[in-house]
Protein backbone atom coordinates (compact mmCIF):
# COMPACT_ATOMS: atom_id res chain seq x y z
CA UNK A 1 0.00 0.00 0.00
CA UNK A 2 0.75 3.39 -0.66
CA UNK A 3 1.96 5.87 1.87
CA UNK A 4 -1.09 8.50 1.96
CA UNK A 5 1.62 11.42 2.47
CA UNK A 6 3.57 10.64 -0.67
CA UNK A 7 1.69 12.35 -3.35
CA UNK A 8 1.36 9.94 -6.54
CA UNK A 9 1.90 11.57 -9.88
CA UNK A 10 0.39 10.40 -13.45
CA UNK A 11 2.34 8.77 -15.85
CA UNK A 12 3.03 11.11 -19.68
CA UNK A 13 0.61 11.25 -22.27
CA UNK A 14 0.74 7.97 -24.36
CA UNK A 15 1.64 9.95 -27.52
CA UNK A 16 3.46 13.61 -27.77
CA UNK A 17 1.12 15.29 -29.89
CA UNK A 18 1.79 17.57 -33.18
CA UNK A 19 2.12 18.70 -35.94
CA UNK A 20 5.82 19.72 -33.96
CA UNK A 21 6.80 23.40 -35.14
CA UNK A 22 10.16 22.19 -36.80
CA UNK A 23 12.00 19.38 -38.87
CA UNK A 24 14.01 17.46 -35.69
CA UNK A 25 17.40 17.83 -36.92
CA UNK A 26 19.37 14.46 -37.25
CA UNK A 27 21.66 13.65 -34.59
CA UNK A 28 19.31 15.30 -32.02
CA UNK A 29 19.76 14.45 -28.62
CA UNK A 30 17.25 14.71 -25.68
CA UNK A 31 19.45 15.04 -22.65
CA UNK A 32 17.10 14.49 -19.42
CA UNK A 33 14.68 11.91 -19.36
CA UNK A 34 13.98 8.93 -16.61
CA UNK A 35 13.68 5.47 -16.36
CA UNK A 36 11.47 4.34 -13.28
CA UNK A 37 11.18 0.70 -11.98
CA UNK A 38 8.80 0.12 -9.45
CA UNK A 39 10.49 -2.60 -7.58
CA UNK A 40 13.09 0.40 -6.44
CA UNK A 41 11.49 3.11 -5.16
CA UNK A 42 13.14 4.71 -2.33
CA UNK A 43 10.88 5.30 1.30
CA UNK A 44 12.18 8.97 1.46
CA UNK A 45 10.68 9.90 -2.08
CA UNK A 46 8.63 13.42 -2.23
CA UNK A 47 6.68 11.24 -4.95
CA UNK A 48 5.54 7.89 -6.37
CA UNK A 49 5.72 7.84 -10.15
CA UNK A 50 4.31 4.94 -12.29
CA UNK A 51 6.85 2.71 -13.94
CA UNK A 52 8.56 4.27 -17.15
CA UNK A 53 10.21 1.48 -19.16
CA UNK A 54 13.40 1.58 -21.70
CA UNK A 55 10.79 0.72 -24.38
CA UNK A 56 8.42 3.16 -23.64
CA UNK A 57 11.21 5.91 -23.42
CA UNK A 58 12.42 4.75 -27.33
CA UNK A 59 9.14 4.70 -28.23
CA UNK A 60 9.28 7.95 -27.43
CA UNK A 61 11.91 9.29 -28.86
CA UNK A 62 11.19 7.52 -32.35
CA UNK A 63 7.82 9.57 -32.32
CA UNK A 64 9.94 12.45 -31.92
CA UNK A 65 12.21 11.74 -34.48
CA UNK A 66 15.19 12.35 -31.39
CA UNK A 67 18.34 10.65 -32.85
CA UNK A 68 19.96 9.91 -29.07
CA UNK A 69 18.64 10.52 -25.25
CA UNK A 70 20.65 10.83 -21.77
CA UNK A 71 18.90 8.63 -18.69
CA UNK A 72 19.10 11.20 -15.66
CA UNK A 73 19.10 8.53 -12.35
CA UNK A 74 15.55 9.63 -11.24
CA UNK A 75 15.10 10.43 -7.21
CA UNK A 76 12.64 8.05 -6.24
CA UNK A 77 14.81 4.93 -7.13
CA UNK A 78 17.52 6.61 -4.73
CA UNK A 79 20.91 5.17 -5.57
CA UNK A 80 19.99 2.11 -7.19
CA UNK A 81 21.65 2.96 -10.66
CA UNK A 82 20.90 -0.58 -12.13
CA UNK A 83 17.41 -0.13 -13.77
CA UNK A 84 18.43 2.73 -15.56
CA UNK A 85 21.96 0.89 -16.61
CA UNK A 86 20.00 -2.24 -18.11
CA UNK A 87 18.51 0.44 -20.01
CA UNK A 88 21.71 1.65 -21.13
CA UNK A 89 23.01 -2.00 -21.70
CA UNK A 90 19.89 -2.22 -23.98
CA UNK A 91 21.00 0.73 -26.04
CA UNK A 92 24.71 1.35 -25.72
CA UNK A 93 24.61 3.43 -29.34
CA UNK A 94 21.42 5.28 -28.87
CA UNK A 95 21.63 6.65 -24.74
CA UNK A 96 23.94 7.99 -22.29
CA UNK A 97 23.57 7.99 -18.28
CA UNK A 98 23.77 10.14 -15.11
CA UNK A 99 23.93 8.73 -12.14
CA UNK A 100 23.57 8.59 -8.20
CA UNK A 101 26.60 6.73 -6.98
CA UNK A 102 27.62 5.56 -3.75
CA UNK A 103 30.65 7.41 -2.59
CA UNK A 104 33.62 5.86 -1.37
CA UNK A 105 33.38 2.44 -3.54
CA UNK A 106 36.05 0.07 -5.26
CA UNK A 107 37.38 1.36 -8.77
CA UNK A 108 35.55 -1.59 -10.23
CA UNK A 109 31.76 -0.20 -8.69
CA UNK A 110 32.59 3.04 -10.92
CA UNK A 111 34.53 1.50 -13.82
CA UNK A 112 31.47 -0.67 -14.10
CA UNK A 113 28.95 2.41 -14.70
CA UNK A 114 31.42 3.98 -17.16
CA UNK A 115 31.63 1.01 -19.34
CA UNK A 116 28.15 0.64 -19.24
CA UNK A 117 27.50 4.66 -20.73
CA UNK A 118 27.08 6.38 -17.78
CA UNK A 119 28.81 10.03 -18.41
CA UNK A 120 27.71 12.12 -15.18
CA UNK A 121 26.84 11.96 -11.60
CA UNK A 122 23.73 13.69 -10.55
CA UNK A 123 23.28 16.34 -7.48
CA UNK A 124 19.57 16.44 -6.82
CA UNK A 125 18.54 19.18 -3.92
CA UNK A 126 14.85 19.72 -4.99
CA UNK A 127 13.73 16.84 -4.65
CA UNK A 128 13.72 14.11 -1.23
CA UNK A 129 15.92 10.36 -2.08
CA UNK A 130 18.33 11.68 -4.49
CA UNK A 131 21.08 10.49 -2.24
CA UNK A 132 23.37 12.93 -2.85
CA UNK A 133 23.37 16.36 -1.67
CA UNK A 134 25.58 19.85 -1.15
CA UNK A 135 27.24 18.23 1.55
CA UNK A 136 29.20 16.27 -0.73
CA UNK A 137 29.69 18.81 -3.40
CA UNK A 138 33.91 18.55 -2.99
CA UNK A 139 34.06 14.34 -2.72
CA UNK A 140 31.35 14.26 -5.94
CA UNK A 141 34.14 16.95 -7.59
CA UNK A 142 37.10 14.82 -7.13
CA UNK A 143 34.97 11.51 -8.17
CA UNK A 144 34.21 13.25 -11.52
CA UNK A 145 37.57 14.37 -12.05
CA UNK A 146 38.99 11.06 -11.78
CA UNK A 147 36.37 9.47 -14.25
CA UNK A 148 36.09 11.85 -16.81
CA UNK A 149 32.40 12.87 -15.87
CA UNK A 150 30.54 16.05 -15.05
CA UNK A 151 28.45 16.57 -11.91
CA UNK A 152 24.70 17.89 -13.25
CA UNK A 153 22.57 19.80 -10.88
CA UNK A 154 19.20 20.00 -10.20
CA UNK A 155 18.83 23.14 -7.63
CA UNK A 156 16.98 26.38 -7.13
CA UNK A 157 19.07 28.77 -8.68
CA UNK A 158 17.93 31.56 -5.67
CA UNK A 159 20.77 29.42 -3.59
CA UNK A 160 23.38 30.03 -6.37
CA UNK A 161 24.58 33.59 -5.01
CA UNK A 162 25.96 31.61 -1.78
CA UNK A 163 27.24 28.63 -3.54
CA UNK A 164 29.06 30.65 -5.98
CA UNK A 165 32.14 30.18 -4.65
CA UNK A 166 32.21 26.54 -4.02
CA UNK A 167 31.33 26.34 -7.53
CA UNK A 168 34.05 28.30 -8.91
CA UNK A 169 36.67 25.90 -7.20
CA UNK A 170 35.42 22.90 -8.73
CA UNK A 171 37.61 21.22 -11.32
CA UNK A 172 34.42 19.12 -13.32
CA UNK A 173 32.34 20.35 -16.15
CA UNK A 174 28.99 21.61 -14.11
CA UNK A 175 25.61 21.26 -16.12
CA UNK A 176 22.73 23.27 -14.52
CA UNK A 177 18.93 21.44 -14.94
CA UNK A 178 15.74 23.43 -15.96
CA UNK A 179 17.38 27.03 -16.12
CA UNK A 180 17.84 27.08 -12.44
CA UNK A 181 14.74 25.39 -11.25
CA UNK A 182 13.64 29.33 -11.21
CA UNK A 183 9.69 30.17 -11.06
CA UNK A 184 9.05 32.94 -14.17
CA UNK A 185 7.60 35.26 -10.98
CA UNK A 186 10.87 35.04 -9.91
CA UNK A 187 11.88 37.84 -12.75
CA UNK A 188 15.35 37.77 -14.80
CA UNK A 189 16.76 40.53 -12.94
CA UNK A 190 16.94 38.47 -9.40
CA UNK A 191 20.16 37.75 -7.90
CA UNK A 192 19.72 34.24 -8.90
CA UNK A 193 18.86 34.83 -12.14
CA UNK A 194 21.64 36.81 -12.84
CA UNK A 195 24.37 34.59 -10.98
CA UNK A 196 22.69 31.14 -12.94
CA UNK A 197 23.77 33.55 -16.34
CA UNK A 198 27.25 34.50 -14.75
CA UNK A 199 27.90 31.02 -14.56
CA UNK A 200 27.13 29.50 -17.33
CA UNK A 201 28.78 32.52 -19.08
CA UNK A 202 32.40 31.83 -17.42
CA UNK A 203 32.23 27.95 -17.46
CA UNK A 204 28.81 25.78 -16.58
CA UNK A 205 26.47 23.97 -19.10
CA UNK A 206 22.78 24.89 -19.01
CA UNK A 207 19.61 22.79 -20.06
CA UNK A 208 17.30 25.59 -21.68
CA UNK A 209 14.30 22.84 -20.54
CA UNK A 210 12.13 22.01 -18.30
CA UNK A 211 9.70 25.35 -19.64
CA UNK A 212 6.49 23.80 -17.90
CA UNK A 213 7.64 23.51 -14.70
CA UNK A 214 9.02 27.44 -14.28
CA UNK A 215 6.24 28.90 -16.22
CA UNK A 216 3.02 30.51 -15.10
CA UNK A 217 1.28 30.29 -18.74
CA UNK A 218 0.14 26.82 -19.59
CA UNK A 219 0.66 25.82 -22.17
CA UNK A 220 2.01 28.18 -23.98
CA UNK A 221 5.40 28.56 -21.58
CA UNK A 222 5.99 31.48 -23.55
CA UNK A 223 6.83 33.55 -20.19
CA UNK A 224 9.88 31.72 -19.74
CA UNK A 225 11.29 32.81 -23.34
CA UNK A 226 13.45 35.87 -22.15
CA UNK A 227 15.12 33.17 -18.91
CA UNK A 228 16.23 31.07 -22.15
CA UNK A 229 17.47 33.84 -24.46
CA UNK A 230 19.46 35.22 -21.81
CA UNK A 231 21.54 31.74 -21.29
CA UNK A 232 21.85 31.10 -24.88
CA UNK A 233 23.35 34.41 -25.07
CA UNK A 234 25.49 34.16 -22.33
CA UNK A 235 26.80 30.82 -23.82
CA UNK A 236 25.28 29.41 -26.79
CA UNK A 237 27.99 26.29 -27.40
CA UNK A 238 27.13 25.10 -23.43
CA UNK A 239 23.30 25.26 -24.26
CA UNK A 240 21.21 21.66 -24.08
CA UNK A 241 18.02 20.80 -24.24
CA UNK A 242 15.81 17.87 -22.88
CA UNK A 243 12.53 16.32 -22.69
CA UNK A 244 12.17 15.94 -19.34
CA UNK A 245 9.97 12.65 -20.11
CA UNK A 246 8.69 11.26 -18.14
CA UNK A 247 7.48 14.85 -16.14
CA UNK A 248 7.24 13.57 -12.96
CA UNK A 249 6.16 15.22 -9.76
CA UNK A 250 3.32 16.95 -12.16
CA UNK A 251 -0.42 16.95 -10.74
CA UNK A 252 -1.50 19.63 -13.61
CA UNK A 253 -2.08 18.96 -16.93
CA UNK A 254 0.39 16.92 -18.30
CA UNK A 255 2.66 18.25 -21.04
CA UNK A 256 3.22 17.01 -24.32
CA UNK A 257 6.71 17.20 -26.09
CA UNK A 258 4.99 18.76 -29.22
CA UNK A 259 4.09 21.60 -26.56
CA UNK A 260 7.49 22.03 -25.34
CA UNK A 261 9.18 22.09 -28.58
CA UNK A 262 6.76 25.19 -29.48
CA UNK A 263 7.94 26.81 -26.60
CA UNK A 264 11.59 25.58 -27.56
CA UNK A 265 11.19 27.10 -31.09
CA UNK A 266 10.24 30.20 -29.50
CA UNK A 267 14.05 31.24 -28.33
CA UNK A 268 15.58 29.10 -30.56
CA UNK A 269 13.70 29.85 -33.97
CA UNK A 270 16.46 29.33 -36.36
CA UNK A 271 17.65 26.17 -37.70
CA UNK A 272 21.49 26.82 -37.02
CA UNK A 273 20.73 27.64 -33.30
CA UNK A 274 18.27 24.39 -32.82
CA UNK A 275 21.17 22.47 -34.78
CA UNK A 276 23.68 23.80 -32.20
CA UNK A 277 21.70 23.45 -28.94
CA UNK A 278 19.99 20.25 -29.85
CA UNK A 279 22.89 18.59 -32.06
CA UNK A 280 26.05 19.86 -31.47
CA UNK A 281 26.38 21.12 -28.04
CA UNK A 282 25.01 17.51 -26.32
CA UNK A 283 26.69 15.33 -28.77
CA UNK A 284 29.91 17.05 -27.35
CA UNK A 285 29.32 17.17 -23.55
CA UNK A 286 27.71 13.57 -23.70
CA UNK A 287 30.08 11.69 -26.42
CA UNK A 288 27.98 10.61 -29.14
Amino acid sequence: MLDKAIPFCPGPPEHQGGPFPFVMPKGAVDTHAHVISSASLVPSRSYTAPEATGEQYIEMLDEVGMTYGVLIQVSVNGQDNEPMLRVLDQHPKRLRGVAVPLLGQPDAYYQNMKDRGVVGIRVNVMFAGGGLDLSNLEECDALARDWGWHIQFLLDANDLPTLMPRMQKMHSILVIDHMGFLKTAVGVHSPGFQALVDLVRERAWVKVSGAYRLSEKHPSYDDVVPYAEALIEAAPNRCVWGSDWPHVATYGPMPSIAQLLDCFALYAPTESIRKKILCDNPQRLYGF
